[in-house]
């Protein structure tokens, strides 16, 4: 398992968000405490409660998701991304 800071657009590292790798190359976005998402095997998996907790939480969401908040609203909406309990 690896576990990295995301970055800033400066370079910066940004205390409390993390890119976490598995041993299975699954990808987990986790701000603060909280898992946020998950890349596994072709699909996205959001947090159903923490997807969208907070500005900070919103923006690097987006940049793991490389997109903005009206595609994964949208992605949500079609069933291409899957709300679920990442937590527990």
């Amino acid at each position: 398992m690896k576990v990295e800071n995301m970055t800033s657009a400066r370079g910066n590292k940004v205390a409390n968000q993390f890119i976490i790798t598995d041993d299975n190359n699954n990808e987990y976005f986790q701000s603060y405490r909280s898992i946020i998402a998950k890349k596994a095997q072709g699909k996205i998996y959001l947090d159903d409660i923490f997807w969208d907790y907070s500005v900070t939480t919103g923006k690097y969401r987006n940049e793991f998701l490389g997109e903005g908040i009206a595609e994964t609203r949208a992605k949500i909406k079609s069933g291409e991304y899957i709300l679920t309990d990442l937590n527990t």
